[in-house]
């Protein structure tokens, strides 16, 4: 919940029927969103819907065993998440209970009705104040920080919901969470622990436009389809077409301050993946341990479908914890399409009525609510801090039309789509770059034109578009066949194949290949580039097509990806590509 003191309803009531994670309550005393125990256990749960002395909870455990005229306890307060430092290398569930903490207690096989903490509540911390005894303060205002981590210093804010005032004491040392570091005259005391309602976006001054690319390391993604800093993107894809592999990429490579990778109905060995292989690796940006940056909350497909359903409020909302710190945050969430599919069914067990393919109506609505918490933001306290945020999309099939992909895209500015066809062909990223887009290009382009290389959206856009014409040609050479294209547009289908093979292809398996920064990115476009108008003047000074396709310098532009010391072996093959097509006429 937060800090501001409400008056709170905490009558208690009975149990009157149970439908899978779906229970009616009577005589119980709340409101909608608060937080109740249910039954003998004490499962916790949330009011989702009131209808006279009726309260319909959803559970977010398994209610087998739980039964008629057992009791309900109200908490009288929203499902709200523990903030302050010790957030990150913590793995949680969907309802922010630390998974790890709750292993060492009981094992691997958690009891119903158990609960702990989002964060250790005993630790202590180093505070460095950063106000003294006088200054004035007010709501969202930075106090102290926090060595959180190595890599991450946790500042400590007066809450967003405090009035704030003048600081009447302020202490240096070490605290627990919940010791007061900062007393003010208004009667309010500031300690390093906050609670917010997940549903409940966090404060800020103001959204604007984001012009910084979130640099991703991917090229086709960096070079052809950009995210910016508090950007919103989609990656829909069949299974097996590594969504994934593709989101995990991201959270190791993006260059954000803070990461959180949320698993959202997905299979348990792909969490156990993240969850073994994150503690292991390394932050390319720092070369301090990933997880030191990173938080991840697992809520796989064998857990609770309504714990499924918060786990993405969870998620965003301690991204916008981090963000008011002045952070960039890149939050992945892993799928978008599973978290639907948990208020699909939620919504059938309430009987409302469905919409298209039995969603609820209100998909969409959920859907931009979630995303517009995204964004570029003025914070309150004077910071800027960013949250972009990445959800994967899983259409059953492949089916692009079907309504959690097509509402997700009428939201979303950045749209890469996975194609089976190119996974199956090896091609990895496995992203279709005639069905991919980027609305944020233009705010972009300024950024790479001074941080990369001037004429950045030029080579660009040379590369889309002899990509499209290549997808073109490809309809007429399964006709008549390559041999019966003219010279010219048999040259652009071997120029597109050195386009696909070393600049949209990376192996994310090679320690050098597997993040490609922009300027590397920029110069195997442009060294590709290079041989285009190397070969398109050689092929106008009569030069037979086969003679430029033959040349030694061509294949060494497909080793490029996986070279070391890449700016090297650019120029000596742009100086052999010119010196033997050259030597031709």
């Amino acid at each position: 919940m937060s800090q501001a003191t409400e008056t709170q309803v905490t009558e208690d009531g009975t149990i009157a029927s149970v439908s899978g994670p779906v229970v009616v309550a009577t005589d119980l005393g709340a409101r909608m969103n608060d937080v109740v125990y249910v039954g003998e256990e004490g499962l916790m749960g949330e009011v989702i819907e009131i209808e006279g002395n009726r309260t319909t909870i959803q559970v977010y455990e398994e209610t087998s065993n739980v039964a008629p005229g057992e009791p309900v306890e109200n908490t009288g307060e929203p499902l709200s998440v523990d903030l302050g430092p010790g957030m990150l290398y913590s793995i949680y569930d969907g309802v922010q209970r630390p998974l790890d903490v709750l292993e060492d207690r009981m094992g691997a096989f958690l009891d119903r009705g158990v609960d702990a903490p989002g964060i250790d509540m005993e630790e202590t911390w180093a505070f460095t104040p950063t106000v003294e005894e006088g200054d004035t303060v007010e709501a969202g205002d930075i106090v102290g920080t926090v060595p959180e981590t190595e890599s991450i210093e946790h500042k400590v804010l007066v809450p967003p919901d405090y009035e704030g005032g003048e600081i009447t004491s302020v202490e240096e040392g070490e605290f627990t969470v919940e010791d007061t570091v900062v007393e003010l005259d208004s009667g309010e005391d500031v300690t390093m622990h906050q609670e917010w309602p997940v549903r409940e976006a966090r404060p800020t001054l103001d959204k604007e436009t984001p012009t910084t690319p979130l640099v991703t390391g991917q090229r086709v993604q960096d070079g052809l389809f950009p995210l910016a800093k508090g950007g919103t993107a989609a990656i829909p894809g069949p299974f097996g077409s590594g969504k994934t592999v593709t989101q995990q990429s991201l959270a190791k490579f993006a260059d954000a301050d803070i990461v959180i990778y949320i698993g959202c109905g997905e299979r348990g060995n792909e969490m156990t993946e993240v969850i073994d292989d994150f503690p292991e690796l390394e932050d390319p940006n720092t070369g301090k341990p990933l997880m030191s940056r990173t938080c991840l909350i697992a809520n796989t497909s064998n857990m609770p479908v309504a714990a499924r359903e918060s786990c993405v409020y969870t998620g965003i909302t301690i991204a916008e914890y981090y963000r008011d710190m002045g952070y960039d945050v890149a939050l992945m969430a892993d799928s978008t399409s599973r978290w639907a599919e948990a208020m699909r069914e939620i919504s059938s067990r309430l009987e409302e009525m469905p919409g298209e393919e039995g969603y609820p109506a209100y998909l969409a609505a959920r859907l931009s609510e979630f995303y517009e918490r995204a964004g570029y933001f003025q914070n309150i306290n004077g910071t800027e801090g960013s949250i972009s945020a990445v959800g994967a999309v899983s259409p059953p099939g492949g089916d692009f039309s079907e309504p959690v992909t097509q509402n997700t895209l009428r939201i979303v500015k950045t749209f890469w789509a996975l194609d089976a066809d190119l996974a199956e062909r090896r091609h990895f990223p496995a992203i279709n770059w005639d069905e991919s887009y980027s609305l944020y290009r233009d705010q972009l382009d300024p950024w790479f034109e001074e941080n990369v290389a001037s004429d950045w959206p030029d080579v660009r856009q040379w590369a889309i578009d002899t990509l499209d014409e290549e997808s073109e040609l490809q309809e007429i050479v399964q006709l008549v066949g390559e041999d019966a294209l003219p010279d010219d547009q048999q040259l652009t289908l071997e120029i597109a194949r050195y386009l696909r093979e070393a600049f949209l292809q990376q192996n994310a398996l090679d320690d050098v290949d597997a993040y490609s920064a922009p300027e590397k990115t920029y110069l195997i476009m442009q060294a590709i580039k290079t041989y285009n108008d190397e070969a398109f003047a050689a092929l106008d000074a009569g030069v037979p097509v086969d003679e430029i396709t033959d040349i030694d310098a061509a294949p060494r532009l497909n080793r490029i990806g996986t070279t070391a010391e890449y700016e090297e072996y650019i120029d000596e093959i742009e100086a052999d590509v010119e010196e033997q097509l050259r030597e031709k006429y």
